[in-house]
């Protein structure tokens, strides 16, 4: 009986070809994954600091209203005030919350200003990156 001489060649290559191109898809992948991990951590920083925020908002907006009730002017006099406008601002991790209100004829707060927001300054450095706006010094 004859044997068929079996050519590996171009088989070995497909394989090759094959576990390279998964390797390099297992290395986008992690590396996806724990970009979106990195990122689903901010968030959920980011929103608990919110929720925080909005808790403690709450909180002020009940101790206003049981000190109007109560006629407790030593609780507005603690506020900043502009006019007939009083404000209050919270502070949590570098986000702010900025309520404002003014009363009404009953005596009752209005709220005018519900506002979170967190002060943004640009990242100005690029590492050792080349500028592109400079010469390049020569020896």
């Amino acid at each position: 009986m004859k044997q068929v001489p079996i050519k590996l060649g171009p088989l070995a290559l497909l394989l090759t070809v094959i576990s390279i191109c998964l390797s390099v898809l297992a290395i986008l992948t992690f590396t996806t994954a724990r970009a979106d991990k990195s990122l689903a951590e901010k968030y959920a920083e980011t929103v608990a600091t919110r929720c925080a925020l909005e808790t403690e908002g709450q909180r002020f907006l009940r101790d206003l209203d049981e000190a109007l009730r109560q006629g407790d002017g030593g609780f507005l006099a603690a506020l900043e005030r502009e006019g007939e406008l009083y404000a209050k601002r919270l502070t949590l991790d570098g986000t702010d919350l900025n309520i404002a209100f003014r009363l009404t004829g009953e005596g009752k707060p209005e709220l005018l200003r519900w506002r979170i927001y967190r002060e943004w300054t640009e990242d100005l450095d690029i590492g050792n990156l080349w500028p592109g706006n400079q010469q390049a010094e020569t020896p």
